[in-house]
């Protein structure tokens, strides 16, 4: 079975899932251009965007197909059939703090906001807000949404869901480095001296 939490947990992934893509639609109203890139995207970018799909479906839909399917959770070692109350009631908080993370990140980009990366289709510099502590706060709020839902309902797809995101991320941020560096130049390169790649707090860049 799974517990309370756990299904809170799935519901704030549901939820945040929604915001997401009504957020990407405002997005593409404001820029007046398509921000869904994923599709365009070619090599370690194509594999990436596998990845990001993949990893929220394993959250998503893990959890539900074990439950209907006993067999598969009977020889998942870490499912707890609901019993780990105090994991839950933790992956509830770090879940729904990371979807409120995330997607506070995607609003604040306004019409920069752009669902993988394409050379030459970047958006202006946003370094403001949430941007002040992390050059990437969506793909942070993501992951910890993520892995909320693995504490709340630990299993062997819900797991690997936060992995497999971070790998994606990982991959994403090297191509969006790139593509920034070569639009923005200078502006973009005292964002990056300034402003941690993940998280941690905003520091002058050296002259």
């Amino acid at each position: 079975m799974i517990s309370g939490f756990g299904w809170a947990a799935l519901a704030l992934l549901f939820g945040y899932l929604a915001l997401f893509f009504w957020g990407s639609a405002l997005a593409a109203q404001a820029a007046g251009r398509p921000v869904w890139l994923f599709a365009r995207a070619t090599g370690r970018d194509r594999l990436g965007a596998m990845g990001f799909r993949a990893a929220f479906a394993l959250a998503f839909f893990g959890p539900l197909l074990w439950l209907a399917v006993p067999t598969l959770h009977k020889v998942d070692p870490l499912w707890t059939e609901g019993r780990a109350v105090i994991f839950g009631l933790i992956g509830v908080f770090v879940a729904g703090l990371g979807a409120m993370v995330a997607f506070a990140a995607q609003m604040s980009m306004g019409s920069s906001w752009r669902v993988g990366v394409i050379s030459g289709e970047t958006g202006d510099l946003v370094s403001g807000g949430l941007y002040r502590f992390s050059r990437n706060p969506t793909f942070v709020g993501q992951a910890a949404l993520l892995a909320g839902v693995a504490m709340a309902v630990p299993s062997v797809p819900t797991i690997l869901a936060p992995i497999l995101f971070l790998w994606s991320a990982s991959t994403q941020v090297r191509s969006e480095e790139a593509a920034l560096r070569a639009a923005i130049g200078p502006d973009y390169d005292h964002y990056t001296a300034s402003v941690p790649r993940w998280i941690g707090i905003s520091r002058e860049a050296e002259p």
